[in-house]
């Protein structure tokens, strides 16, 4: 089978697509050919060795897949040969043409859900359900401040907010990607690259700042984004693309409000009677068309690297999707 190969950690322009050996299902796990593998942020990370998790090159990139079963590993009897599904690889071995997975991990799909619909669901609204709904315990009526909402993490949460009853606005870095969030369903807008995001959240509340912040960011405008925030408010801890911010502690007094991570990855292992609850009610959502992932980027293997790059450069809007 041909397979994106990482042999040594640098810029995705050092991917390479190879013949490489198909790989064999072993006990409680399933053979999948894949017809679309998300690509995600920590993808690109992994590539320069700056992820939690680690991966010794060679190795192919790719955590979350949907594709359709070719073969049964031992014991394996939820799952049949020619089940459409999606599921999680953990962290590497997505981009190919085959892949393994555990049974315990795949979803089974509903025809009315396209396989690129479907990856990345875990990935993005996965972490968005879970920080909103079990983190965050976001209220109808509430408000809810998204930074980075153009990208397919925050553009999750913008359409899962509004599914949940709040008031959405959404941050982002241009007015192609508030276009977008529009379309979505958010209720305001912020151009941080040309608005003050604290001073423009004020204005949109009236003053009283936002119930839950949803940032996607990290770096500098993660402080802009908390001294938005409203009395007893929560601030949800998703990603740092743009570094790791140092915070002024005297802020969580003066609001009382929350700061609280949110490791949706490390959940799953931690708790997987609520990571399957979380990823069934995704399914739903999709199969019911109450959700439908926006796919701004449809690559074949050989563009893995260009697709990445465009992650990378924050060029990407919505979801970004490897098709072998």
């Amino acid at each position: 089978m041909k397979a994106v190969i990482c042999h040594s950690f640098g810029p995705p322009e050092d991917l390479t697509v190879e013949e490489v050996d198909d790989p064999t299902p072993g006990s409680g796990e399933v053979l999948v050919e894949v017809k679309a593998a998300a690509a995600t942020f920590p993808d690109t990370l992994m590539l320069e060795n700056k992820y939690q998790f680690k991966a010794e090159p060679p190795f192919t990139p790719g955590g979350e897949v949907a594709g359709v079963v070719t073969e049964l590993g031992e014991g394996v009897t939820e799952l049949r040969v020619g089940d459409r599904i999606v599921g999680g690889l953990g962290t590497i071995g997505g981009f190919a043409e085959f892949a393994v997975i555990k049974a315990a991990a795949a979803r089974v799909l509903p025809d009315s859900v396209e396989f690129a619909q479907s990856t990345g669901l875990n990935y993005a609204y996965g972490t968005t359900l879970y920080g909103l709904k079990y983190r965050g315990q976001l209220a109808e009526g509430e408000t809810l401040l998204i930074t980075g909402a153009g990208g397919h993490v925050g553009l999750s949460a913008v359409e899962l907010g509004k599914l949940m009853g709040a008031r959405v606005i959404a941050a982002a870095s241009s007015e192609e990607k508030l276009d977008l969030c529009r379309q979505r369903g958010a209720d305001e807008t912020i151009n941080y690259s040309t608005e003050n995001l604290k001073e423009r959240a004020k204005e949109l509340t009236g003053g009283k700042g936002c119930d839950v912040i949803y940032d996607c960011v990290g770096g500098d405008l993660a402080e802009q984004a908390l001294r938005a925030i409203g009395w007893g408010g929560r601030f949800l801890v998703v990603g740092f693309p743009a570094g790791i911010p140092a915070i002024p502690l005297n802020l969580t007094l003066l609001k009382s409000c929350q700061i609280v991570g949110v490791f949706y990855g490390a959940m799953t292992a931690r708790e997987p009677d609520l990571a399957t609850s979380i990823a069934n009610e995704l399914v739903d959502l999709t199969a019911s068309g109450k959700l439908s992932p926006h796919i701004s980027g449809r690559y074949g293997l050989e563009q893995t690297g260009e697709a990445l790059r465009s992650m990378m450069d924050r060029k990407s809007l919505g979801k970004v999707v490897i098709e072998p």
